[in-house]
């Protein structure tokens, strides 16, 4: 997500949106393809149609991740606030539990999105890295 962090927030919302939604339909593939890989559908039909649902259902997440984190940062006039990607992960969080027809599943989706994704905008202020050497 390299184009993603270029720029100010709250701007470029729908190339934003744009590249969630490809990251997001890219990690429904992969996750399609292990899941079929481990639970081996009864035809190759049932196999496209669980492919094409898990990436289908990832790439809206993506979307509206994007969509909902620009669009906060855009109307509560504060850019660089982890809080906008807490509210983006959360109604990412919030559309899965809808999706699944769960409560339980969307307020545990939304507080473990949104907490995930406003540690990512903090580790990117913050300059935190997860591979390579140590900054001494």
């Amino acid at each position: 997500m390299a184009g993603y962090w270029d720029g100010p927030e709250g701007e470029q919302c729908p190339q934003r949106t744009w590249l969630a939604t490809r990251v997001g339909a890219a990690a429904g593939l992969v996750g399609a393809a292990y899941r079929i890989i481990l639970l081996r559908p009864g035809s190759a039909l049932a196999a496209l149609q669980t492919a094409a649902a898990d990436s289908v259902t990832m790439a809206t997440l993506g979307a509206v991740f994007g969509l909902s984190t620009c669009l906060s940062a855009q109307v509560r006039e504060e850019p660089e606030d982890p809080l906008n990607y807490f509210i983006g992960g959360c109604t990412a969080g919030a559309v899965l539990g809808a999706r699944a027809h769960s409560y339980l599943t969307g307020t545990t989706a939304c507080l473990g999105f949104g907490i995930t994704a406003a540690l990512m905008k903090i580790g990117n202020q913050e300059g935190w890295r997860l591979t390579g050497p140590p900054k001494l």
